[in-house]
């Protein structure tokens, strides 16, 4: 429709939302090799169709906090207790945010 109508749109990525649950110990978190896969998945069908992916949204912060797990740091669920934070949603610290920044900086440069 959006190509067949020559619609002008912004197709943007959320890939934290949706991706949370609840951790054995009752914290809120989400995985960051879920976020990451999504965000790729986004790049991908966007590389197969004459689409651009213009957007993406995620909940970080510069805090040395451990409230998603993954990242170079490889935080576990047993981690979670050791800096959570949030009073909401579980945001990405300074390190999971650089990481990101640079998977992101791959898949830009793969755009067809």
């Amino acid at each position: 429709m959006v190509l067949k109508n020559n619609l002008n749109v912004i197709w943007g990525c959320d890939p934290m939302h949706g991706n949370t649950y609840k951790s054995k110990d009752n914290y809120k978190t989400r995985n960051f090799k879920t976020i990451i896969n999504e965000l790729k998945l986004f790049f991908n069908i966007h590389n197969d169709f004459p689409t651009y992916p213009g957007a993406v949204h995620f909940e970080l912060t510069p805090n040395n906090v451990t409230e998603c797990l993954g990242g170079v740091r490889n935080i576990k669920e047993s981690d979670l207790h050791i800096n959570y934070e949030t009073a909401c949603d579980p945001r990405l610290n300074h390190e999971q945010s650089l990481e990101l920044a640079f998977v992101i900086t791959d898949l830009i440069n793969q755009i067809k």
